[in-house]
C-alpha cells in the first residue's frame, strides 16, 4: 500500500503541525427541509446547470449522520476539522435565529472538542441564502451588512469553543463563477457583475472581522483564499504580460486589498463602467489585520495572450491531470507559497484546502486510489519545501472527508479520502484516508532539533 513519506527532519512530522480534513455544508449536509433555500438550491432546480442534474438536497446526508462523521474524523487521529456553516440554516429570512438549524452546529462543535478536535469554521462557503439573492445578493452592498450580522449571531452562539473562524472561503469563486461567468450560482454573468461582487465580498470579510475581534478575540481569525500559480505558454512578452495579468486578476484581487489595503494595478486597466465601486473607508475596512490567512491549492494554470492584450488559458497536454483535468503540478505550489512569502507581509498561513479529484472505483470494498495518494505525497512535499525556505506554513488540511455534491459537477467528481456509497451513504476508508492516517500518527515518537 502506498504511503505519504516526507523527510525525516521535516517540521511537518513535527506535532507542533496541525493535520485536518475539511468539508462544506452545502455539499455534504442534506436536510433541505432543515433550512432555507441558498443560492445553490435555486441554481440547481434550472435546467442545463448541473452535470448530473443532481442537487444537496440529500448529499452526505451529514445532519444525520454527523456523530458517526465526527467518529470517523477522530478516527484517522486528525488535529482539526474545517467545516462550514450553512447561513440559511442558522438565520431566518427576518433575521432571526433558526434555534434548530444552530443547535445542529453547537452539538457538532460540542462533541469535537470533547474529542479534542480543533474546530476550524468557515462562514461563507457560498450557500447565499436565496431571500439576499433576491435583493441582489452579493450585488448589493447590503449583502456586505448581512453578513455582518450573520458572523454576530454564529460568534455568539459558538464563542471561542471554535479554534479559528474564515469569513470567507474563496471569494474568487464566488465573483468570477458566480457572478461574471455565470457557472456558479447564482448564474450571472458580466465583468462588472463580477467585479462588484468581488468588492462586496471583500467589504463582507472586513465588516465580519470586525464582529470577530469582538466576540471571539482569542480564536483565530481571518480568511481563505484559492490560488492558482500563472505561468505563460511562452517566454514571448505578451505571454508573460498575460500570466502577470491573470495573477492580478485572479490572485491578488482578492489578497492585496486584505494585506495592503489596494487593488492591484489590473484594477485600473478596466474600463470605469467595469471597477468596482469603492467609498471612503471601505479599504480601511477590508484591509484590518488577519490572524492568519488560509490557502487553498490545486493546480497551476498557464496563459497565453490574446490580441486585444489580454489573458485566455492554455489547456494543459501530455502531462499527468486529475479527474477534474487540472494539471498535477507540485512544485508550483512551492512556487506560489514563497512568492505569496516574499512579496507579502503575511500572517501565519494554513493550507486550507489540498486534494484532487480520481477516478475512484470500489472493488470489493476497497479504494485503492494510489494516484490520490502519490498527489498528497508530492503536495505535502510541497509545503515541506516550502517551509524549509522560511514560509511559516501552520498546518495542512485534507479535501476532502468524503466525495461530496462538486457544485456545477454534481456527484460526478470525488475528491474524499472517504467513499461515500450515495445509494446507502456507507463511508468507506480509502487507501488515500489510510495513507493520511498513517502520517498523522507518525508524529507522535518525532522529535526535532532546534
Amino acid at each position: 500500500m502506498p504511503n505519504i513519506t516526507l523527510p525525516a527532519d521535516s517540521l511537518l512530522l513535527s506535532k507542533d503541525f496541525l493535520y485536518g480534513v475539511a468539508t462544506s455544508s452545502f455539499q455534504i449536509e442534506g436536510d433541505r427541509s432543515g433550512r432555507l433555500d441558498s443560492i445553490w438550491d435555486t441554481f440547481c432546480s434550472q435546467n442545463n446547470t448541473i452535470e448530473d442534474n443532481s442537487n444537496g438536497d440529500i448529499a452526505c446526508q451529514h445532519v444525520e449522520k454527523w456523530q458517526e462523521d465526527v467518529a470517523l474524523i477522530a478516527g484517522l487521529g486528525v488535529d482539526a476539522y474545517r467545516l462550514s456553516i450553512s447561513w440559511p440554516r442558522v438565520v431566518n429570512s427576518d433575521g432571526t435565529i433558526n434555534h434548530i438549524g444552530m443547535q445542529f452546529y453547537v452539538n457538532l462543535v460540542d462533541e469535537l472538542v470533547k474529542r479534542n478536535i480543533k474546530v476550524f469554521v468557515t462562514l461563507y462557503h457560498w450557500d447565499l441564502p436565496q431571500y439576499l439573492e433576491e435583493k441582489g445578493g452579493w450585488l448589493n452592498r447590503e449583502t456586505a451588512t448581512a453578513f455582518a450580522h450573520y458572523t454576530d449571531i454564529v460568534a455568539s452562539a459558538l464563542g471561542d469553543k471554535v479554534y479559528s473562524y474564515a469569513t470567507l472561503n474563496e471569494p474568487f469563486c464566488s465573483a468570477y463563477l458566480g457572478y461574471e461567468l455565470g457557472i456558479h450560482a447564482p448564474g450571472k454573468t458580466g465583468v462588472a457583475n463580477g467585479r462588484k461582487s468581488a468588492h462586496h465580498l471583500l467589504l463582507a470579510h472586513g465588516l465580519g472581522m470586525k464582529v470577530l475581534r469582538e466576540k471571539c478575540p482569542n480564536s483565530l481569525n481571518g480568511i481563505v483564499l484559492n490560488f492558482s500559480t500563472c505561468h505563460s505558454a511562452t517566454e514571448s512578452p505578451a505571454d508573460k504580460l498575460a500570466a502577470k495579468l491573470a495573477d492580478e486578476y485572479h490572485n491578488r484581487w482578492y489578497l492585496q486589498p486584505i494585506i495592503e489595503g489596494t487593488y492591484p494595478d489590473v484594477c485600473d486597466q478596466l474600463p470605469v463602467e467595469q471597477q468596482p465601486d469603492i467609498l471612503e473607508g471601505d479599504m480601511d475596512i477590508i484591509s484590518q489585520p488577519i490572524d492568519f490567512l488560509g490557502i487553498n491549492f490545486y493546480t497551476r494554470t498557464v496563459y497565453k495572450s490574446t490580441e486585444n492584450g489580454w489573458f485566455d488559458v492554455q489547456e494543459p497536454e501530455d502531462v499527468p491531470l486529475t479527474a477534474m483535468g487540472w494539471e498535477i503540478t507540485p512544485d508550483a505550489f512551492t512556487e506560489l507559497l514563497i512568492d505569496l512569502h516574499q512579496r507579502y507581509s503575511l500572517p501565519p498561513i494554513y493550507i486550507t484546502e489540498n486534494g484532487a479529484a480520481m477516478d475512484d472505483e470500489m472493488v470489493e470494498g476497497e479504494v485503492a486510489d494510489s494516484d490520490r495518494v502519490d498527489y498528497f505525497n508530492s503536495h505535502l512535499n510541497a509545503v515541506h519545501n516550502a517551509v524549509k525556505a522560511g514560509v511559516d506554513i501552520k498546518g495542512y488540511f485534507a479535501w476532502s472527508l468524503m466525495d461530496n455534491f462538486e457544485w456545477a459537477l454534481g456527484y460526478t467528481k470525488r475528491f474524499g479520502i472517504v467513499y461515500v456509497d450515495y445509494s446507502t451513504q456507507k463511508r468507506t476508508l480509502k487507501q488515500s484516508g489510510i495513507a493520511y492516517q498513517k502520517l498523522v500518527n507518525s508524529r507522535v515518537n518525532v522529535t526535532l532539533a532546534g
